[in-house]
């Protein structure tokens, strides 16, 4: 097992009726800015419970937080902190509301002229607004992690910081009863190949962080699909063990100590950037591709994933990975995501472009080894197809 220090402040807030708690979590003198996307919350009965909680603060909003954030909504936001003294963040939605509002907290007190800067050039956060986290959607641990993905003219790129980890997070199962199915298998997905970044890369006998992550992606093996069954689809137990699998996919505890990949993750930005792609349906199609291309660095820890998250034990290494891999597809279409780019209408013509677009942000060096050259995209790309 590698070196770590590992740490996470988070309170998480975990259960039925738990968002009424945040009134106990934000200090009563501060000024709140509540920070939310469509206006979803209005319409399944978070809005009103959010406000119920804060009838005793003093506090403001702003909407409009897209998926995907962009920089340009975020920045307005921006002139509400400066003209009513917002001292306390309030992000009330799914991960691209959070990694949003992460943002924000960052670009309020960033003291350079660019708050740009952070994210295209990682400069330096050296303070932020304190930040608290209802969520709405399970799917990116953004709710209990440093991390944030932010898109400005196209370029979808990460920035992160310990000062921007929410100080605590409400994970009330019942209020994902309304996601639609294409948000339950979004999150699910977007969850699963969390856990395979950190999982599938090569041992270092980290035997407590593997046997977690296996755990995981075998709950949401089991548990994903009833969420879109009719006859489970309204079962709160289910919920509960996918938000919570969602949450500890990246809240750090399974990265702590061992190597990690990204390259799927990188990737996919790339058609989200492009082509506007939900998130999880770019790494639905990426990482399969990703898993026969480095079949032979990922060797050992695709044969111990086809053992012990699928239970495959009978042939040959190769054919266990063969095994594993159309496993992975089979769960990725009861999802009813893309394993294909052929899935989404895209085919030979855009590889260039995906290639161009990893150049031109200087990603030319990743995977767990840092040997996945462009030259290596670019198969990843094509067995994509």
């Amino acid at each position: 097992m590698l070196n770590f220090s590992f740490q996470n402040n988070t309170k998480i807030l975990f259960g039925e009726n738990q968002i009424s708690a945040i009134s106990q979590e934000i200090p009563a003198d501060a000024k709140v800015l509540m920070v939310y996307g469509g206006g979803s919350i209005k319409s399944n009965g978070v809005y009103q419970q959010v406000t119920e909680a804060l009838k005793d603060h003093t506090w403001f909003e702003f909407s409009g937080v897209e998926p995907n954030p962009q920089y340009d909504t975020l920045m307005k936001a921006q002139a509400i902190i400066e003209a009513e003294n917002i001292d306390y963040l309030l992000a009330v939605g799914g991960g691209s509301v959070v990694d949003g509002v992460k943002f924000i907290a960052a670009a309020a007190k960033f003291e350079a002229q660019d708050p740009w800067d952070i994210v295209a050039k990682g400069a330096s956060v050296k303070q932020a607004l304190p930040i608290g986290a209802v969520l709405t959607l399970p799917a990116t641990g953004s709710e209990s992690n440093g991390g944030s993905v932010i898109t400005r003219d196209g370029n979808k790129l990460p920035f992160g910081s310990p000062l921007v980890r929410p100080l605590f997070a409400v994970l009330d199962p019942s209020v994902t009863l309304s996601l639609s199915d294409r948000q339950i298998s979004n999150g699910v997905i977007d969850a699963y190949i969390h856990i395979m970044e950190q999982y599938l890369t090569y041992s270092v006998n980290g035997k407590v962080q593997d046997r977690f992550s296996e755990g995981l992606l075998q709950t949401l093996i089991e548990e994903g699909p009833k969420a879109l069954a009719a006859e489970t689809k309204q079962d709160l137990e289910v919920r509960a063990n996918i938000m919570w699998s969602a949450t500890m996919a990246l809240n750090g505890l399974i990265g702590a100590g061992v190597p990690q990949d990204w390259s799927t993750h990188m990737i996919g930005h790339e058609l989200t950037a492009s082509h506007g792609i939900d998130h999880a349906r770019t790494l639905s199609i990426v990482l399969p591709a990703v898993m026969k291309v480095r079949r032979e660095q990922k060797h050992d820890k695709l044969v111990q994933y086809a053992e012990r998250v699928f239970g495959i034990t009978t042939g040959t290494d190769e054919q266990k990975i063969d095994q594993a891999i159309l496993a992975t597809e089979a769960f990725f279409k009861r999802m009813q995501v893309p394993i294909r780019l052929g899935d989404i209408d895209l085919g030979t013509d855009q590889v260039d472009v995906m290639v161009n677009a990893l150049e031109k942000h200087g990603m030319t060096k990743l995977g767990e080894h840092g040997d996945i050259d462009l030259t290596v995209s670019r198969e990843i790309l094509t067995t994509a197809l």
